[in-house]
């Protein structure tokens, strides 16, 4: 069943022919849902896969370790490559298409893969605001890369609806912008994040953790809970936000960022702030990870 499955995943590695089998489909009435990814999939991706079906008649995934959006200090040499892997886990999640291309296909202007501080891409995305805090600030130019190669994969899917993890909730922010801004003809879906049992988000970077961090990373979303159960009390936003991070240093952590947030915006909490969201961005020996909760203000 899994070999059959396999089969009926078509996987793209240039842009004409998979262009060809969406209009095919586009020509017999169906609908297509598109989901972009890294590669290195787990079953937070699948999910994503799950949500996809449930808003269109095809699903086409992508894989592509974007060079534009890592840092010259940050994991894109290393980047778990599990195509073959990941192709199987498409497949039974009954994914129909991959587009998997290499750099040159996606920027086939550069002649070497466009690390965004070193030789970024000849045209990019500038953000804005909402790309210079918080990740952003932390990862200058992490958010254009992104805005960049996702802006190239909707021109060349053309899909009518897109799937993105709540995990990356700044990322998901910056991409329904994105969409607003240059009248991409496609909703945003935001899926719900995985958890493990122990309430850690599920991450490709969760392999960098050692068992005994994987014990420890538990306190980011205790931490995230504590955060929304003091807010829900009336606790001020800069005492929630100082507490967080002593609970997070005291367990071993090197946060980037304890804080609540506008959910609409991420402004910082007013009187009309209509939902909030509580953002963690932690170190524990070589991951970064990164996780949030919302809820009605």
């Amino acid at each position: 069943m899994a070999t059959d499955a396999l089969m009926q995943l078509q996987t793209f590695t240039e842009i004409a022919p998979l262009r060809q089998q969406i209009q095919a489909w586009r020509s017999a009435g169906e609908r297509i849902a598109f989901v972009p990814t890294m590669g290195n999939l787990h079953d937070g991706h699948l999910s994503l896969v799950h949500v996809a079906k449930q808003h269109a008649t095809r699903v086409v995934a992508s894989i592509f370790v974007n060079p534009s959006q890592f840092g010259p200090k940050e994991d894109f040499a290393s980047y778990p490559r599990t195509l073959a892997a990941d192709q199987a886990l498409l497949a039974s999640g009954g994914c129909d298409a991959l587009f998997a291309p290499t750099v040159a296909t996606m920027y086939p202007t550069s002649s070497s893969p466009p690390l965004h501080t070193a030789n970024a891409p000849s045209f990019a995305i500038d953000v804005g605001a909402i790309g210079t805090i918080l990740c952003g600030a932390v990862r200058p130019g992490h958010f254009s890369g992104v805005a960049t190669v996702v802006a190239k994969l909707f021109n060349i899917v053309q899909a009518d609806v897109a799937v993105f993890g709540e995990k990356d909730f700044q990322q998901l922010l910056v991409l329904r912008k994105l969409v607003h801004q240059f009248n991409f003809p496609l909703d945003i879906v935001g899926a719900a994040t995985i958890r493990e049992a122990s309430g850690l988000a599920r991450s490709s970077r969760n392999q960098y953790l050692s068992s005994e961090e994987r014990e420890q990373a538990r306190v980011i979303y205790a931490t995230l809970l504590q955060m929304r159960d003091m807010r829900q009390r009336g606790v001020d936003a800069e005492q929630v936000q100082a507490q967080a991070l002593i609970t997070l240093q005291t367990a071993g952590f090197n946060p980037d960022y304890a804080v609540t947030r506008d959910a609409q915006t991420l402004d910082l909490i007013s009187i009309s702030s209509k939902i909030e969201v509580a953002m963690i961005a932690a170190r524990l020996g070589k991951a970064r990870l990164i996780d949030n909760i919302y809820w009605n203000s």
